[in-house]
């Protein structure tokens, strides 16, 4: 059960920075990404809370990691 958590945090990270999608703040891609993580532990009969603040944290900081950076032309 402790390795759903690394696919939760990736899951929320892919789709919290799909390029060219409308979430282009830091607090767009954290709520997106801890209500995707919040949904992913659910669905595993995870803790929702940590999904949320594991999701939450990978969209916000899924930029600066340069995961999910946009193109600059």
């Amino acid at each position: 059960m402790k390795l759903i958590y690394p696919l939760i945090a990736e899951t929320a990270i892919i789709s919290a920075c799909a390029p060219g999608a409308a979430i282009d703040t830091d607090m767009e891609r954290g709520l997106v990404g801890a209500a995707l993580g919040y949904g992913a532990a659910k669905a595993v009969d995870g803790n929702g809370d940590r999904g949320a603040v594991i999701g939450g944290l990978a969209g916000v900081f899924c930029d600066d990691a340069g995961v999910c950076s946009q193109p600059r032309y």
